[in-house]
């Protein structure tokens, strides 16, 4: 009997690396952007939020 072909695993998403979110340093300030000691947690824009990335791209 011949083996089934299996499907590629996904690859963890480079950016965020396997989490879905990227973290950012908040500035406050008009001109140079005082770095405070706060993070932002965003959506990663390079898998969508999946953590990610489809073997086919």
């Amino acid at each position: 009997m011949a083996r089934k072909p299996t499907k590629p695993r996904p690859v963890k998403c480079p950016d965020c690396d396997g989490n879905g979110e990227i973290t950012q340093a908040v500035r406050v300030g008009t001109r140079n952007g005082r770095l405070t000691d706060h993070r932002q947690t965003g959506l990663c824009l390079t898998c969508l939020g999946a953590g990610e990335i489809p073997a086919d791209t």
